[in-house]
């Protein structure tokens, strides 16, 4: 006895798996989520106890991590900040003697 294995060639409607979430919508959605909705928000539930349980035992609060985050970002813009100023002055010391040196050689080389 011969059993086919291909669902294509059988004529049916293939599923990979049989268990398989509806096509659509909210395939979409457990694709987005990555998995069931109920699956992950337990998930997430129990990493959000974890974590707080965590932060709860260094004394940590949501508030601090938000202005030490802040804190942080202000401290890497002004340092971008300040080198880009270094780097102006940079470009405005070196203009001073490059221009007037191009100026001269373009004078010269319209004469000729």
């Amino acid at each position: 006895m011969m059993v086919e294995h291909d669902r294509h060639r059988a004529g049916g409607s293939y599923q990979a798996y049989p268990g398989e979430p509806p096509r659509g919508r909210d395939n979409a959605l457990r694709r987005f989520i990555g998995g069931s909705p109920t699956a992950v928000f337990l998930r997430l539930l129990f990493l959000s106890v974890l974590v707080g349980a965590l932060m709860a035992m260094l004394g940590l609060t949501p508030g601090q991590l938000f202005w030490h985050a802040y804190d942080s970002a202000r401290a890497l813009i002004d340092l971008g900040l300040a080198t880009f100023h270094d780097f102006g002055g940079w470009i405005l010391a070196g203009a001073v003697v490059v221009v007037p040196l191009w100026f001269v050689s373009r004078l010269f080389a319209t004469s000729k």
